[in-house]
Order: structure tokens, then C-alpha cells, then sequence
């Protein structure tokens, strides 16, 4: 008997192995790592539909902004040189010379903005969604972290580029540091690495941001994301009033994702816009003997409090001014630590006070920093 032959075609071969191969990588990872898990939780996971759903993609928002952070400045350190005699000028190489330079540079400094600007977005619809009420208590604390590392590196990249403003900015800063109580003076000091501002502060600088700073923010971001997988996205008090059926949801797991996928590619494109049609200037070379120029001003997420603090007196009793405004921002920022143990969902009174105090700090930071702008 003459043995059987084959009727599919090459073609059709080639796809059978490929599929085949496709699947034993898919059962060799499957094997190693939890992926049928992971694709449960996937489709699992709800994303709740009303009048507030467009904030949840704020995150997501943050997120692409941080990776476009990383991704950028990476290669800004392979041109940049963190020293007092050098980093002007490696600026100028990188932004003059270098390929695209300029707009890898662009890229960062727009981007660094602009996530900072996302976070407070979306910290503050968390906040009045209520999302920091049990059990999400820590999910909102790692936030708050979050936001703090964010800052931090907002302060310590200014000053890398060792202009002019930068330069003084940063000495202001640091002043201000130095005014709170009990280790405000040995951290200015740590931190600027002596008594003035030079070589050590950019040396320490360099060094929180692009390593410091870095590990906490891929720590820190670790588990708020394990957090948020763990206990879901928040809904609004609104809607968990409404009975079961008339609570609308979408799956996480292809539409949401889809739907996230193409807000990344917008704001990725509103980056690039901004990036090539505004480059990110370069003022004049720091000159440390030089004054100060009139009118120096810190970035725009710290205008709201370097204006507040103006309007605090010289002197308050026998305490510096500087030292009750510092206070005062630090009972501001405690206030917001404390809030989930504070407004657990049990008073009215406490809800509708956290509300207002929330309002009243959106509001004062802007119209203060709308006063910095037009001061």
C-alpha cells in the first residue's frame, strides 16, 4: 500500500508550526510564571460606568508620562556630566549638537510637567470620590507617597542643568527647608552638602535623581498597583447607592485597556507637540557670585506655597514666620495622611468637612498660583 501524502501546502505548514511553537513557549512560560492568573484577574476586573469614569484613566495618564521620564533621561546621561564646570555645558552640547538632542530634552523637562500635573488630577478625584475609604486605605497613602517622590524629583532635576534660575531657585529652596522645625537645618545642609550651594548639592542632586528616587518611585508604584488590582477601582458613594440593577460596568480586560491605550497615544502626541513647537529654553550659566535676578520663582507645583509664605510676618511671637508657614504647610499635608482614618464613611459631618477642606485646598493652590504667575 502506497503511503499517504500530505494535501496541506507549504504555507499551510508553516503556520501549523508556528502555531504550535506558539503554544509550548505559551505552556513553557505558563509552567513558570502565574500568566492564566493574570489573564483571570484580567478579565475579571470591572471599571464601574458613570458621570466620573473619564478620571480613571488619569493613572494610566501618570504612568506613560513616568516611562517617557525614564526612557528620556537615560539618554540624557549619556551626554550629561554632573559637575559644576561641566553640566552647562553638556546642556548645551546635548540641545546644539546632538542628534535630536534638543528634543529628548524637551521631551523630559514637558514631560516631568506634565505628569506632575496628571497626578494632581488624579490624586484629587481620588480624593473626592472617596477613594481612600476602607479598604483602600493604603492604596491612598502609597499615592500620597507617590506624589511626594514626584516632587522630589521635580526639585532635583531643576537644578542639573545648572542654569541661572535654577541655580537660585534651588538656593531658595533649600532656605526654605532649612526653616523646618527640628531637622529642617541638618537636611538643607545634607542636602546642599555644606554650607552654599555647588559641587556637593549637584553632586547629591544628580544622585537622588537618578537613583535614589528612581528605586522608591518603582516601589512605591509596585504596590500601588498590587493594591489597586487587589481591591478594584473605587466607586463613588452616588453609585453604590444605586440598586444592582442600574449599576453599569465595563470589562478591564480588552475594553477599558483599548479605551486607556488610546489616551496614552493622545497625551503622547500632546507631549510631542508641546516638545517640538515650545523647546525647553536654557537660561544663562549659573554664576554663583552673582545676585539674585529680581523676581526668581520655583516651578509652577511649588508657586501656590512660595507665594503663601510671603504673606506670613517676619517674626510670629518669638518664632520665624518661615518656620509657622512651613508648619502650617506640614499640618496641610497631614491633614491629607490622616483623612481615610478620619472620614471612614460613618459621619456626615466628617464626610462634608472632608469635602470642603478639599475644595479649599484646590482652590487656594491655584488662585496662589495664579498670584505667583502675575506677581
Amino acid at each position: 500500500m502506497a503511503p499517504t501524502t500530505s494535501s496541506s501546502s507549504p504555507a499551510e505548514r508553516l503556520t501549523q508550526s508556528a502555531q504550535a511553537l506558539g503554544q509550548g513557549l505559551c505552556q513553557w512560560l505558563n509552567d513558570r510564571l502565574p500568566l492564566e492568573a493574570l489573564q483571570a484577574a484580567a478579565l475579571k476586573k470591572k471599571v464601574p460606568l458613570h458621570k466620573a469614569t473619564l478620571w480613571y484613566y488619569l493613572g494610566g495618564v501618570a504612568l506613560v508620562f513616568l516611562l517617557v521620564q525614564l526612557v528620556s533621561g537615560l539618554l540624557l546621561m549619556a551626554y550629561y556630566i554632573p559637575e559644576m564646570k561641566s553640566a552647562y555645558t553638556s546642556i548645551l552640547t546635548i540641545t546644539s549638537k546632538v542628534e535630536f538632542g534638543w528634543f529628548v530634552r524637551s521631551l523630559h523637562s514637558w514631560g516631568a510637567n506634565l505628569m506632575i500635573l496628571a497626578l494632581f488630577f488624579h490624586l484629587f478625584s481620588a480624593y473626592f470620590m472617596k477613594a481612600y475609604r476602607k479598604p483602600r486605605e493604603l492604596t491612598w497613602l502609597t499615592g500620597l507617597a507617590l506624589m511626594g517622590i514626584a516632587f522630589g524629583f521635580g526639585f532635583t532635576g531643576y537644578l542639573l542643568p545648572w542654569d541661572e534660575v535654577a541655580f537660585f531657585a534651588t538656593k531658595i529652596g533649600l532656605d526654605i527647608t532649612s526653616k523646618l522645625p527640628l531637622l529642617g537645618e541638618p537636611v538643607a545642609h545634607l542636602l546642599r552638602g555644606g554650607d552654599t550651594v555647588g559641587q556637593g548639592t549637584l553632586s547629591r542632586f544628580f544622585l537622588i535623581h537618578v537613583m535614589v528616587l528612581p528605586l522608591l518611585i518603582a516601589g512605591g508604584l509596585g504596590v500601588h498597583l498590587l493594591l489597586v488590582q487587589q481591591h478594584g477601582m473605587s466607586e463613588p458613594e452616588s453609585f453604590k447607592a444605586l440598586p444592582p440593577d442600574k449599576k453599569r460596568y465595563m470589562s478591564f480586560f480588552p475594553t477599558f485597556a483599548l479605551k486607556d491605550a488610546m489616551v496614552w497615544l493622545l497625551v503622547l502626541n500632546v507631549l510631542a507637540a508641546f516638545a517640538t513647537l515650545s523647546p525647553w529654553g536654557l537660561g544663562p550659566q549659573a554664576d554663583a557670585f552673582a545676585p539674585a535676578p529680581v523676581g526668581i520663582k520655583p516651578e509652577w507645583y511649588f508657586l501656590a506655597p512660595f507665594q503663601l509664605l510671603k504673606l506670613f510676618p517676619p517674626m510670629v511671637g518669638p518664632v520665624e514666620g518661615e518656620q509657622v508657614g512651613m508648619l502650617f504647610f506640614g499640618l496641610i499635608a497631614a491633614l491629607f495622611v490622616f483623612i481615610p482614618f478620619l472620614d471612614t464613611g460613618k459621619s456626615k459631618a466628617m464626610d462634608t468637612f472632608a469635602t470642603w477642606y478639599g475644595w479649599a485646598v484646590v482652590i487656594g493652590f491655584i488662585a496662589f498660583t495664579v498670584w505667583g504667575f502675575m506677581a
